[in-house]
């Protein structure tokens, strides 16, 4: 049995739960960063950082033997590209559920992170989308994208938590955006107008800018990494074909 041999609906579940929990993390921390911290915003964003760069890397070291730990649109459209030169990656029915999953997932882990903290779930109001935002998403997402394949064309995979989470936690920092990279989680955040929200007007722009992000990633790996599009089937981490009670 091969990996892509995995009952699909298994794969979307685990999809599903990776972004809803990746996403009540980065809206859980961000609250709770501004109920603790409430006059400080360098250290509401330490505090929202460290704990996605840590939740993250658990998350992909849990679920990234049964689905890859993708819990990323972007992720998994470059994974369907770089699969259709060799015939690895995802399909475009695989592709389809695990947007849908990963999307779905997005916006029930902000509803139940606003529940956690009983802020009531509302149209975030935090407009982000400024010229510099959308540079630092296409920047942050054609590193996430350059890391993740590279490591699986060098058969590094195995690094992939720790290397992802490390990224994520420094790109927070590094770019004006804060580094969504995802455009899943962009529209989970939508619906928590707390530290952690964005606007559904600024949406569009991050989300196109980070698939553009994925374009130029995707250029870089095929630059640096010719055969990377061979190892599809390895990212982010590479999928058990017999899980645990499979």
């Amino acid at each position: 049995m091969t990996s892509q041999q995995l009952p699909l609906w298994r794969r979307a579940v685990a999809e599903l739960l990776g972004t809803s929990l990746l996403v009540m993390i980065v809206v859980g921390s961000g609250i709770a960063a501004q109920q603790l911290s409430p006059n400080d915003i360098g250290l509401q964003l330490l505090q929202n950082s460290t704990a996605t760069v840590l939740g993250l890397t658990v998350l992909i070291l849990v679920l990234g033997p049964v689905s890859g730990a993708h819990f990323n649109p972007a992720v998994s459209l470059t994974d369907g590209i770089l699969g259709r030169r060799s015939g690895t990656g995802l399909t475009l029915p695989e592709l389809c559920t695990y947007v849908g999953a990963q999307t779905v997932g997005a916006i029930g882990g902000s509803v139940v992170a606003n529940a956690m903290f009983e802020v009531g779930t509302s149209i975030s109001t935090k407009e982000r989308a400024t010229p510099g935002h959308l540079l630092g998403e296409v920047i942050a997402t054609a590193g996430l994208i350059l890391l993740i394949f590279a490591l699986a064309a060098t058969k590094r995979g195995v690094l992939a938590a720790p290397a992802v989470g490390a990224y994520i936690g420094a790109a927070y920092w590094f770019t004006s955006s804060t580094s969504f990279a995802n455009p899943a989680v962009t529209v989970g955040r939508i619906f928590s107008d707390t530290f952690a929200g964005i606007a559904p007007a600024s949406v569009p722009g991050f989300v196109g800018a980070q698939l553009v992000g994925a374009a130029v990633g995707i250029g870089l790996l095929l630059t640096l990494f010719p055969s990377a599009d061979r190892t599809a089937d390895d990212v982010v981490l590479p999928r058990s074909s017999e899980p645990a009670n499979s």
